[in-house]
């Protein structure tokens, strides 16, 4: 089983959205998933509740509640975890002892990549991370790239020591698709394939990792 952390200390950076696409992503690609949602609001695992009776169904676990570990099935491919917001790397040392990777969204305003930093820091300092043994990868999210705040962000986040492993154009489509228990990856049109064409980068790394 291959286990990918989303996890962001600043509030409404996208993390949930995140988390629950990379797990239809598998689901779609024929991998048995499971999203764990360790975040209290249970917005990833009202999601795929929501998926239940779907053509790519995706097991929801409740990951605030002890003993989660014991509730995985032993078949499982692939284990995305939404992480619980606000989270420090103090907080998320379990999860971050036992992951194959961590993808954190940032948002490109002046306050989410201020917030982000301590964030990155205290993640650098877990004993896994500064030994290179757990990679990071950081995600450009409702990014406007005709702007020019979002220009600025991306020249700020490429000057951080994680690469930046994808950049997510902002849509109401995700917002619309996660209400629905769907996501980008359950449709093929031509639309939806240029935001899909968005996420390869992320999910060419996280094979290569694992």
């Amino acid at each position: 089983m291959r286990s990918v952390l989303v996890a962001s200390s600043k509030g409404g950076a996208g993390k949930t959205t995140i988390a629950t696409h990379l797990a239809a992503a598998y689901a779609v690609d024929g991998k048995r998933t499971a999203l764990l949602d360790a975040d209290a609001q249970g917005s990833a695992f009202h999601w795929c509740e929501k998926r239940v009776g779907f053509a790519h169904p995706v097991l929801a676990i409740d990951g605030t509640r002890n003993g989660w570990e014991k509730r995985i099935p032993s078949d499982t491919e692939r284990l995305i975890i939404d992480g619980p917001a606000g989270a420090m790397a103090a907080h998320l040392s379990n999860l971050l002892d036992i992951v194959d990777a961590v993808v954190v969204p940032v948002q490109p305003s002046a306050l989410d990549i201020e917030a982000t930093v301590p964030f990155l820091n205290s993640l650098a300092r877990h004993p896994r991370v500064a030994k290179g043994k757990l990679p990071i990868g950081l995600v450009g999210n409702r990014l406007k790239p005709w702007t020019l705040a979002s220009q600025n962000a991306i020249a700020a986040i490429e000057s951080w020591p994680f690469p930046l492993r994808a950049r997510l154009r902002d849509s109401q489509c995700y917002v619309l698709l996660t209400g629905l228990g769907k996501s980008l990856f359950d449709y093929g049109s031509e639309q939806v394939r240029e935001h899909q064409a968005d996420w390869r980068p992320l999910l060419r790394w996280l094979k290569k990792v694992g």
